[in-house]
């Protein structure tokens, strides 16, 4: 099974403290789901490529369960790859004592590039990560010498392909060509891959994969969620995607005018079927009158309790409250306080103050709605 970017410990900084707790959790829990899987598709071994943890210095906690979920799926073996989260400086949580001592006889850290026998006639090549900043091309380092072999290798590396990345000259690229010569040439047979938060086929032999991500982290991602089965000999390479996330991330633009936008936007809201493991972020532009701004307040405020998490911010142009008669007649204040409301709402035209105004039009007009 292939798998990486755990990032066990990650806790995203929007989110409350109750959700980061869930999050958090999730992560880890994820780990018993891979074994079960694992177990039931037969697999002989797990690896893990990089950024198994968020970084070096994830809470005691969260070291010592992730071990004991792992101890509890012996004998199936895990190999682990310190990858740019939690590469092999002095600070390495690899090497720490909580480490040494809880680590259980089925975790392996690849921690060298000599090979190691992962099961009978199965060996892996890894290209561990020293340090945040390597100056060269670690997995094709780590293949320089190799010959061909009557066994299977798979290969284990983590970062980004050249390929796939806009940045031209870091020297830290993986050089997809000279993998995929290698692997014509019978020197390697699977290229096992992290950093890519999404499941991706690399190149065109179909033995270069990222799995992805088994819990997403950001809204960025196209596919996370998943991890990969694959079934391996020299003739040929069948890879399964099985998706194993309980986490999702959903971003949408909105453009509001009219009560109909903004009721689509609350069934866009109501829609996920697990609630409280969504995080959600909503970017609006467009304008909307005092009314529909404080229907849209409480709006947020009530998916701000029922999803795991809710971002609203503004889109391109943003979001404009532009207050009118039949607005102000709503609030049904005469005098002094209507007077008031005239002036907030040609504060909120324009202006420096013009997004306090809107913001004190919609508060007021909620108030003034509430029931006594």
């Amino acid at each position: 099974m292939h798998s990486a970017d755990w990032q066990l410990g990650r806790a995203p900084y929007y989110l409350s403290e109750e959700a980061r707790a869930r999050f958090s959790a999730a992560r880890v829990e994820v780990i018993g789901t891979i074994a079960e899987l694992a177990v039931q598709e037969h697999c002989d071994f797990v690896v893990v490529c990089g950024d198994v943890f968020e970084s070096n210095h994830v809470d005691r906690q969260v070291l010592v369960r992730a071990l004991d979920k792992m101890r509890a799926a012996a004998p199936l073996e895990f190999f682990l790859l310190p990858g740019n989260h939690d590469p092999l400086d002095a600070s390495s949580i690899f090497r720490s004592p909580t480490f040494n001592e809880h680590g259980p006889s089925n975790v392996t850290v690849l921690d060298g590039t000599e090979p190691v026998q992962a099961a009978p006639g199965v060996e892996l090549i890894a290209a561990p990560w020293q340090n945040k900043r390597p100056l060269a091309d670690l997995l094709g380092e780590a293949c320089e010498s190799l010959e061909p072999t009557d066994g299977l290798r798979v290969v284990c590396g983590h970062g980004a392909v050249d390929a796939m990345s806009p940045e031209s000259n870091n020297p830290a690229h993986i050089l997809l060509q000279r993998l995929e010569e290698r692997i014509e040439s019978g020197v390697i047979h699977y290229v096992a891959l992290g950093d890519r938060h999404s499941t991706t086929d690399v190149g065109d032999t179909g033995r270069v994969w990222y799995s992805g991500a088994p819990e997403p982290t950001d809204f960025d991602e196209i596919e996370p969620g998943n991890v990969l089965v694959v079934n391996l000999d020299r003739n040929g390479v069948q890879v399964g995607r099985h998706r194993v996330g309980t986490w999702r991330f959903e971003h949408r633009d909105w453009e509001l005018g009219t009560d109909l936008d903004i009721d689509a936007l609350r069934d866009w809201l109501e829609s996920p079927d697990n609630k409280e493991r969504c995080i959600a972020r909503a970017s609006l532009r467009g304008q909307v009158s005092v009314a529909q701004r404080a229907r849209l307040d409480q709006m947020v405020d009530h998916y701000t309790d029922l999803l795991g998490g809710l971002e609203v911010r503004d889109g391109e142009g943003g979001l404009a409250v532009v207050p009118d008669d039949a607005d102000l007649d709503d609030f049904g204040v005469s005098g002094y306080a209507r007077e008031a409301l005239s002036d907030l709402s040609e504060m909120a035209q324009s202006g420096d103050q013009a997004v306090v105004a809107q913001d004190a039009l919609a508060l007021l007009y909620r108030l003034t709605r509430a029931p006594a």
